[in-house]
């Protein structure tokens, strides 16, 4: 019987410190000065008036996130590129990932169109592609660099692609299908999977996904991302598209180059 005990106890402590070397580093977008998308919406309060409440993306982000760290502190080491609400550049949050040597890197945001129409969420990962509507999100989300950066970046994320594509397309699809089931109550579109050319992403030199966990600018919509019990069911399809991804490919591949 003791060492029946001791056995399981060793297999705890093993399998343990094996998840927890694995780092996955989330990264709220925006934050500080850069406040991301600005929306409103309306709730009547007890008296039947009605009240606007006014939602910023660099909150909403960083809510997500903490919800994500904490579903994921328990088998996994986990870290914020921001944990309250501060300023950081592209180029701080991707150097955090070799800081914290990460396996996965998750960026967190909320989508934004001129349009009210357009609902749903989407998961991006790093590749190549011709599609004129993903180059819109592409635009708000790399808005940071111009020029030499941008020139300098297309040729790190050509050589990211070659290196990373197939595991974040696997990470993407783990993602994607956990949160859709997640969250399936809440009748949201699911827009796909989708390539993208996201520098945060390449300059991270791992793996990863940006999420996109819905349209800040569809009033109906924006109301359900600001609820807890969403953020909350989205984190947890995440998280569980995480485990999944780990129980297949749980060997250290950094760093890339």
């Amino acid at each position: 019987m003791i060492m029946k005990n001791l056995l399981i106890i060793f297999l705890i402590l093993f399998g343990s410190s094996q998840a927890f070397s694995f780092v996955i580093l989330i990264d709220p977008g925006h934050g500080g000065k850069e406040l991301g998308a600005v929306k409103s919406y309306s709730v009547k309060d007890s008296k039947g008036r009605q009240k606007k409440i006014t939602v910023y993306e660099k909150n909403l982000s960083l809510r997500l996130a903490k919800y994500l760290q904490a579903s994921l502190l328990n088998e996994f080491s986990v870290y914020l590129t921001r944990s309250f609400d501060r300023t950081v550049d592209l180029d701080d949050r991707a150097s955090m990932a070799d800081t914290v040597k990460a396996d996965l890197f998750i960026s967190i945001h909320f989508n934004s169109a001129n349009s009210s129409e357009f609902h749903g969420f989407e998961t991006y990962y790093l590749d190549n592609h011709k599609d004129k509507a993903i180059e819109k999100v592409e635009s708000i989300e790399n808005k940071d660099l111009k020029g030499e950066d941008k020139i300098i970046n297309q040729i790190l994320i050509d050589l990211v692609v070659g290196k990373t594509v197939n595991s974040s397309k696997k990470l993407a699809g783990l993602v994607h299908g956990n949160i859709g089931k997640n969250i399936k109550s809440f009748k949201r579109k699911d827009r796909g999977i989708k390539p993208g050319l996201f520098y945060v992403l390449a300059l991270s030199k791992r793996p990863g996904v940006l999420i996109e966990a819905g349209f800040m600018s569809n009033p109906r919509e924006l109301s359900k991302l600001n609820s807890d019990s969403y953020l909350k069911a989205y984190a947890k399809g995440i998280a569980q598209g995480i485990k999944e991804f780990y129980k297949t490919s749980p060997k250290r591949e950094i760093p890339l180059f």
